[in-house]
């Protein structure tokens, strides 16, 4: 007889996650913000069964898009999650324009560790996914959603730019299908 998997710490994060994104959507989208989360999660777990990846994967918005704090993400779920989270948080500061705040967390993600990059390809593979839907359903209209100055060319600057900082994990299947999206969607 097999084991149950155990899973009862991505069960606290899942739950963790649903109370803290509670009555928000996702950007203008019509469905509940933490179906992106989720998704996040489930990419992730096609690369790792690690629980506290998984965890923060189903957390890595709540600190950037919610009340939450690092700090009680560290008292809950430990170091490593905080961590992880932390690493997907993108810097604060107003005085930076759009592209300067991307290139920012591009160099944080391209100096992480190989598990921070595992978290991080679960929430842009999800990100990019919702792009070329867009794309293909709307067509330019697609990137005002971004509030992009460059519109279309900075966006793919960013996310081609994620694809290079990500390239740790080529060999994955996630990480393929985040740059046959990008073939899909920007050519």
């Amino acid at each position: 007889m097999n084991n149950p998997l155990e899973t009862s710490f991505f069960d606290e994060a899942a739950k963790f996650a649903i109370v803290a994104h509670r009555g928000t959507e996702r950007r203008g989208k019509g469905y509940p913000y933490i179906l992106h989360p989720m998704e996040a999660a489930a990419i992730v777990a096609t690369v790792t069964s690690d629980p506290e990846m998984l965890a923060a994967a189903v957390l890595h918005d709540t600190v950037e898009d919610t009340d939450v704090t690092l700090e009680q993400i560290r008292e809950k779920f430990g170091d490593r999650v905080a961590l992880l989270v932390q690493h997907e948080t993108a810097p604060e500061s107003n005085h930076l324009t759009w592209r300067e705040k991307r290139a920012m967390q591009v160099e944080q993600l391209a100096l992480a560790p190989y598990d921070s990059k595992v978290v991080a390809i679960g929430d842009k593979l999800s990100n990019l996914r919702g792009i070329a839907r867009d794309y293909h359903l709307y067509g330019d209209a697609t990137w005002k959603l971004f509030h992009a100055p460059g519109g279309k060319a900075d966006v793919e600057w960013y996310y081609r730019s994620l694809g290079d900082a990500l390239s740790d994990l080529s060999e994955t299947l996630a990480y393929k299908e985040f740059v046959w999206l990008l073939e899909l969607t920007f050519g």
